[in-house]
């Protein structure tokens, strides 16, 4: 299986990319979670509470400690509109987001991950018709260097379960439900809760469809760039007249 990593940078509408432009001793790295984000910001000379202030100009701080490191926020969801994002380009190419996105100097720099070069380029293609944009680097790689956890970004896999789904999930691996032979019985870990048979069914079936519809992009993306290992059943040919 064929694997390319590519790093770019380009200018784009946020504003953690301004302020990095208005504070040109900065870097600031961004991780995206579900209904958050966490910024890393370092630097050896802008002030510390100055970047606060601005930072919350943007939005919500929810939490903020600093160490020798730098600067550590965790604030609510990015300002920038989430409809057409770069990261929803990068899907709609096949490519998956390595994080974090680096803004330093004026500039957002973003690492992906996909599995044709073509991808990569189709994807910048589209970028750079609306954006500056260059590429950093691009470079293949070989399964082993890629991380699992890549592959399957936790708050894709789970943000949609809610509490009482999740704890249904728990419980049947706890139990060892989904091991063959399977132990035990829908009831029998039912037994355990509060609840009736039938509702503990719903919540782990419901678990169980929305893991598979998260995961459903990874596995189409897997399946696509490798043989079906002999699964599929030929189509019948057509009869010769």
């Amino acid at each position: 299986m064929g694997f390319y990593q590519a790093s770019f940078r380009l200018r784009h509408e946020c504003p953690y990319r301004e302020l990095s432009e208005e504070f040109p001793d900065i870097t600031i790295r961004e991780w995206y979670l579900s209904d958050c984000q966490v910024l890393e910001i370092s630097s050896e000379n802008a002030p510390a509470d100055e970047l606060v202030e601005k930072i919350t100009e943007m939005g919500t701080i929810l939490h903020r400690s600093a160490d020798d490191s730098g600067l550590q926020v965790v604030t609510k969801a990015c300002l920038c509109p989430v409809e057409n994002s770069v990261i929803d380009r990068f899907e709609s190419h096949n490519c998956l987001y390595q994080p974090p996105t680096v803004h330093r100097h004026g500039w957002e720099e973003y690492t992906l991950i996909a599995f044709d070069s073509a991808d990569i380029r189709s994807l910048h293609e589209e970028l750079d018709a609306d954006r500056d944009i260059e590429i950093i680097s691009k470079t293949g790689l070989e399964e082993t260097q890629i991380p699992h956890s890549l592959l399957t970004p936790i708050d894709r896999l789970f943000g949609e379960l809610t509490d009482r789904q999740l704890a249904a999930l728990q419980l049947a691996l706890e139990n060892g439900y989904y091991n063959q032979p399977r132990p035990c019985s829908i009831s029998d870990i039912a037994e355990q809760t509060t609840i009736a048979r039938a509702t503990f069914e719903e919540h782990l079936r419901k678990a169980e469809n929305k893991l598979i519809t998260n995961v459903g992009q990874f596995i189409r993306l897997l399946s696509g760039s490798q043989p079906d290992a002999g699964l599929r059943k030929e189509p019948d040919l057509p009869l010769a007249e």
